[in-house]
């Protein structure tokens, strides 16, 4: 003999509650992936501008900072992502 089962409006509440926290759990797990993604973007956009500064800067302005013109080549030809 098949059992059929018998739920109670309580079951789907509960069943629906537990869905609606599994929904929160995993719209706040997006919200951070795209906030530090959204971060390493901004600090590869922020690497770069300041290496092509680097790059703009003559002798003069090297010598102030203490720099040589090949230290400023080695940080230049760094790819953005790395530091």
């Amino acid at each position: 003999m098949k059992t059929i089962p018998f739920h109670t409006a309580a079951d789907f509440g509960t069943r629906a509650a537990a869905q609606k926290v599994r929904q929160r759990a995993l719209r706040h797990s997006l919200r951070q992936a795209l906030t530090s993604i959204t971060a390493m973007l901004r600090e590869w956009r922020r690497r770069a501008r300041s290496r092509a500064e680097l790059a703009m800067l003559d002798e003069r302005m090297l010598r102030d900072i203490g720099v040589s013109r090949a230290d400023i080549w080695r940080e230049v030809n760094k790819p953005f992502w790395r530091q």
